[in-house]
């Protein structure tokens, strides 16, 4: 609530979501030892995984519930009426020494008062471009083994601003196969280049996904059975190159 008043339209909520699905926080996720079955691709430890999508949309419901209990208590109706109302805000009294020192006061002052012409909520459409993602092209290429299993082998370039690289692709898989996915290695990606933020993300079964060259953070976030190989370029490689000795994925993988 307090994030709309500040002007805030989307909002994430991280960890919130992951604790109604049962994570207890154990900060193990880089492991794969998860003693839940959430962040793990460990088949026992996987059938510890207790969540369903009802534990997840009763956590948005009761959030909804207590929203609307607030907005209802500062007068609001609907919650596009509560975006950058910083007249809704005030600065606590009960403050440290600390804190007293902050002045606040900047961030209360609403864009009205600085732009009479400025609006408070978002009139304008985004365009993610993703008709332009390169996982249409990967769509495409495994035509074959989305329709009955055949094996396809496909080999591309990559560049930073593919990001999600799979992720459209395992969807399909999915919708089609379910939680089983494919046998292993029905559909065998190779590109080359520098792949964009998380390559692989929720990789399906039956996906093998290699790059040569580097990738940026989020290497296979929510990996589900894919197999993801990122490896220095070959002529990096008889120049001397050492990849125990350098870094060629980025963080949280």
């Amino acid at each position: 609530v307090i994030a709309a008043i500040l002007g805030a339209e989307e909002f994430g909520f991280s960890t919130a979501p992951l604790i109604a699905l049962g994570c207890i926080m154990m900060r193990k996720c880089h492991l794969n030892t998860c003693p839940v079955g959430i962040a793990t691709q460990d088949p026992e430890l996987r059938k510890k995984f207790a969540g369903t999508p009802e534990h997840v949309q009763n956590f948005f419901f009761f959030l909804a519930e207590e929203v609307r209990q607030y907005m209802a208590s500062l007068g609001v109706r609907r919650f596009r009426d509560l975006i950058g109302r910083t007249d809704l805000l005030y600065t606590r009294d009960d403050l440290n020494y600390k804190t007293k020192s902050l002045d606040l006061s900047p961030l209360l002052v609403a864009g009205k008062d600085l732009n009479p012409n400025a609006v408070q909520f978002n009139i304008m459409e985004q365009d993610h471009e993703l008709e332009a993602v390169l996982d249409h092209t990967l769509i495409a290429k495994s035509a074959p083994a989305l329709k009955d299993g055949t094996p396809v082998h496909i080999a591309l370039e990559c560049s930073n601003l593919n990001r999600s690289t799979g992720t459209l692709l395992s969807s399909r898989i999915a919708k089609r196969y379910g939680a089983s996915g494919l046998p292993e290695n029905t559909i065998n990606i190779k590109l080359r280049g520098s792949a964009g933020q998380s390559l692989g993300f929720i990789l399906m079964k039956g996906i093998t996904l290699e790059v040569e060259g580097d990738a940026n953070d989020a290497v296979g976030k929510g990996l589900c059975g894919g197999r993801i190989v990122v490896s220095p370029p070959k002529s990096l490689l008889k120049k001397g190159f050492e990849p125990e000795d350098n870094v060629i994925i980025g963080n949280v993988a």
